[in-house]
């Protein structure tokens, strides 16, 4: 803002600034936000703008680009995308990992939860257990802040795209693979139940984007052989076994 000639004490340069501006209405969002912090503490009144946030659907990579990406990184940032990957965690939850929060034997890892998603226990395969004890023990946390992870990624993934020559490693973010659990386990499963309780969401609406997504990204492809959901109630336990009976049944007749 300051390179394009903004006063940041001034309300009416911020909002003519926004104005014109050609960045999405969810980064707009975000800088008014920031900025009415700014306004705040200095004491300047003004009115805050509205935008609403953009609804797009988001980057979705190949199964191959994140195991590319992961493989080309220093080992923590390799260990922490891959714990990404396979949990579907957010960024600050991984972050706020402790070695009591992986049980080896096991191979599970305990989430704690933020922004108010449920806490969950999460699966973790034999690759990023050996990843995780390839690390050193010497803190209480696995990993540094997020801001400090970020930052470091940032370098390495850069680095990344420019050795390979493609601008598509670039469009990954942490979240991006929260994002590609997410479409990935419902493309599976076809069970939002499921994918909301691997997520951590508490609301089934927040599950939904990745239905869109799915719909989005496979919707000329052929359906899968056979869909894997979670039963929930008894009619769903025992529909499985009706549908095997009748076929059996007209099979012999």
């Amino acid at each position: 803002m300051l390179k394009n000639g903004v006063n940041l004490y001034d309300p009416e340069s911020i909002k003519g600034f926004l104005a014109k501006s050609h960045l999405k209405d969810s980064t707009k969002a975000l800088i008014a936000a920031i900025c009415n912090v700014w306004l705040t503490f200095l004491k300047i009144p003004w009115r805050l703008p509205k935008y609403s946030a953009d609804h797009e659907i988001p980057f979705i990579p190949m199964e191959q680009e994140l195991d590319l990406l992961i493989a080309a990184c220093g080992k923590k940032v390799a260990t922490f995308l891959q714990i990404l990957k396979e949990t579907g965690a957010r960024c600050g939850e991984i972050t706020k990992l402790t070695w009591t929060s992986i049980d080896f034997q096991q191979r599970v890892v305990r989430i704690t939860a933020e922004k108010g998603s449920l806490p969950r226990i999460l699966p973790l395969s034999t690759k990023a257990i050996e990843m995780l004890n390839n690390l050193p023990k010497d803190s209480e946390r696995i990993f540094v802040f997020a801001d400090d992870m970020r930052s470091n990624f940032y370098l390495q993934r850069k680095r990344i795209a420019r050795k390979l020559g493609t601008q598509r490693i670039l469009q990954i973010h942490f979240h991006t693979f929260r994002h590609w659990k997410g479409t990935m386990e419902y493309h599976k499963t076809k069970d939002p139940i499921y994918v909301k309780e691997i997520l951590g969401h508490k609301d089934l609406k927040s599950t939904q984007v990745y239905i869109h997504i799915n719909h989005a990204l496979f919707q000329n492809t052929l359906p899968d052989d056979f869909h894997v959901r979670v039963a929930t109630t008894p009619e769903e336990i025992t529909q499985p076994l009706k549908l095997a009976l009748n076929t059996y049944s007209r099979k012999t007749t």
